[in-house]
């Protein structure tokens, strides 16, 4: 996704290179499309999983834009945390025969990629503030200069 900056020209924001944010944006893709067949049937869960899904990318972009290495490391936790109740969702739609094993597996693959890197980086960015090579997002710098 690009995003419009005060010139008028689009701008892709640089958690977007992210393979676990891609992951991650996958997965939501992924469970809107599998959850679509058991909407009727399954109101709450469904909507459950959506917000859990959509979460996920949601968290990374917002502490991104809050500007601090910490805040972008802190989206990515909370993000994490909804992947992991989207995964306890994605077990117990493969026990309620709401999914097939071929979905799960999909689903699986994607929320191990996204965790497995997504936690790596959450490491490497804690490295960054603590040798102060995390570049505060231009956006976020604007931010700070209206208040």
């Amino acid at each position: 996704m690009e995003t419009k900056n005060g010139l008028g020209r689009w701008r892709k924001q640089a958690y977007e290179d992210l393979k676990f944010y891609q992951d991650i944006c996958e997965i939501r893709r992924f469970i809107y499309q599998t959850t679509e067949r058991f909407f009727k049937t399954h109101l709450r869960l469904v909507s459950q999983m959506r917000d859990a899904a959509r979460s996920a990318k949601q968290n990374i972009r917002e502490g991104y834009r809050k500007g601090s290495a910490g805040e972008f490391a802190n989206g990515i936790r909370i993000s994490l945390g909804s992947l992991e109740e989207l995964s306890g969702d994605a077990e117990d739609c493969l026990e309620d025969k709401l999914i097939t094993q071929s979905e799960f597996d999909k689903f699986s693959a994607l929320f191990q990629s996204a965790t497995y890197m997504a936690n790596q980086y959450v490491k490497s960015l804690y490295k960054m503030d603590r040798e102060g090579s995390w570049n505060v997002p231009q956006s976020a710098l604007r931010k700070r200069n209206f208040k």
